[in-house]
């Protein structure tokens, strides 16, 4: 088939993306358990619809997803994929885990717990013991998960010290010595990302959540800051935790930021999806589509639980949404007036 994407640059590395990514949590039982043949068949969807990004991390499944992720690519060419994976966890066995519970939101087989580390050894512990989860020889892009004070809440200066004073050499050194070609990190906040670009130079920012249909902050500080730094953006929760992707009219409690959405978010979807009516829109379509418009973001990676999946968002990815569509978004205050409109299937 052909590819629909187009290829855009990681940073000022060498690495060229697809517009339209695969972030692999599901692959490591998000929230419910996912069976090793649907994996295969959802992973093999996106390697034939032109896919060339795949996100996953230790986290995901204690080492499910990694190990899933590594047996869907290592059949491939090297040039035929990107790989990204995470640091800043280290997962240790615990043979009393029970794995007929969620554990940190996976439904996972995996009998390992996860901790924090961001030192050096941590962070070269952490990339070792992916490279043989994943059963791969190669690396491209490793992020450093998680840090910043959403996760970390009171424990942030204790972690923000351990990655600032040997954490972020130990990436320095795996990219200069050729072992992975790009670093960044893969968060929920832009505070973090701010404050790392004072420590050393970042290739990209796996970001989720916080450039959408309802957030547009970052186009007026935080991406020109990435623009000049040479950071490219990876957007993660184009559907800001669901609220983009089912809407709010006939759902009973829509989603938002991990959490119940708030009633102001509720009536402003509301008033999007009256907009995506008139112009005959997909919602989750237009979420989708949106940060794509920006030149600092260099795909979207939304999770792909199935195969399924992967078909329906590869619809929504091409779906004709007329530029008259966004316009009236701006002209109803429902999008920043600033906000770069993508042309992805404009008619």
């Amino acid at each position: 088939m052909s590819n629909p994407f187009d290829y855009r640059d990681i940073g000022k590395t060498s690495l060229k993306v697809t517009s339209l990514g695969f972030g692999a949590a599901s692959m490591g039982n998000l929230f419910h358990s996912v069976s090793d043949e649907e994996a295969r068949a959802t992973l093999a969807s996106a390697i034939d619809s032109g896919i060339n990004l795949f996100d996953t991390a230790p986290r995901y499944g204690a080492g499910l997803s990694e190990r899933r992720i590594g047996d869907a690519l290592r059949p491939l060419n090297k040039e035929d994929y990107i790989l990204s994976t995470k640091v800043g966890r280290i997962l240790t066995p615990n043979k009393s885990a029970n794995i007929n519970e969620l554990r940190h939101g996976f439904l996972t087989p995996m009998r390992f717990d996860a901790h924090y580390d961001y030192t050096y050894d941590g962070i070269m512990r952490s990339f070792e013991d992916s490279v043989q989860r994943l059963g791969l020889a190669e690396i491209d892009i490793l992020l450093v998960h998680d840090i910043g004070a959403f996760t970390h809440g009171s424990q942030d200066q204790h972690y923000f010290q351990q990655f600032e004073q040997s954490g972020y050499k130990a990436l320095d050194e795996l990219r200069h010595h050729k072992h992975i070609k790009a670093v960044g990190l893969g968060v929920n906040e832009v505070e973090i990302c701010e404050r790392v670009m004072n420590i050393g130079q970042f290739d990209c920012f796996l970001l989720a959540g916080r450039y959408s249909l309802l957030e547009q902050n970052p186009i007026h500080e935080f991406f020109p800051k990435c623009q000049a730094h040479g950071a490219s953006i990876i957007l993660g929760g184009p559907y800001n935790s669901g609220i983009l992707a089912t809407g709010v009219k006939g759902v009973a409690t829509p989603n938002y930021d991990y959490a119940p959405a708030p009633k102001h978010i509720i009536e402003k979807v509301e008033k999007i999806e009256n907009v995506c009516a008139k112009y005959q829109v997909t919602l989750a379509a237009a979420a989708l589509q949106f940060p794509l418009g920006h030149p600092a973001v260099a795909s979207v990676i939304p999770g792909l639980g199935s195969a399924a999946r992967v078909e329906k968002t590869l619809k929504l990815y091409s779906e004709s949404i007329p530029t008259e569509f966004w316009k009236t978004l701006k002209q109803q205050n429902l999008l920043d007036g600033d906000a770069p409109e993508p042309n992805l299937g404009s008619n």
